[in-house]
């Protein structure tokens, strides 16, 4: 969780700030995986802060929301056209790639649970986007 924290520090994900006045604050909390190798022995813990976007009110906490989706028949019909074609496909994952975009809207959230608080009241005013915010999609 340190690390984890550290690291969003570092890419400047949020400031560490008073709340603006009629701001409201959505929560956190931490979701813990643990990464297996081919063999099923264990590789690593990890573990991530994310939103408790189910709280934001649309017109209210955000504006314009995005859900990319895939039809299947979409996925079946790329396999169709690179096999007639004998194309090949690779896959791309790119790491961490909600936590690289900016934020246009003043979003707060509670300061993450394990992380130190300078003094009461504070939370944190996210620069990028975090995972579970409702506008992470979009940006």
């Amino acid at each position: 969780m340190s690390d984890e924290i550290s690291a969003l520090k570092n890419n400047n994900t949020w400031t560490v700030t008073n709340l603006s006045y009629n701001k409201s604050v959505i929560g956190c909390r931490w979701i813990y995986k643990i990464k297996r190798k081919v063999d099923g022995s264990i590789d690593r813990y990890k573990a991530r802060p994310v939103t408790k976007g189910y709280t934001q009110l649309e017109g209210l906490d955000l504006f314009d929301i995005f859900y990319p989706i895939g039809k299947l028949t979409t996925v079946r019909l790329l396999l169709v056209v690179t096999t007639v074609n004998n194309w090949y496909l690779k896959q791309l994952d790119i790491n961490n790639a909600f936590l690289h975009s900016e934020l246009c809207e003043e979003v707060y959230m509670q300061i993450p649970p394990g992380m130190h608080k300078n003094s009461v009241g504070q939370v944190c005013r996210l620069n990028k986007s975090l995972y579970g915010l409702r506008e992470a999609n979009r940006q």
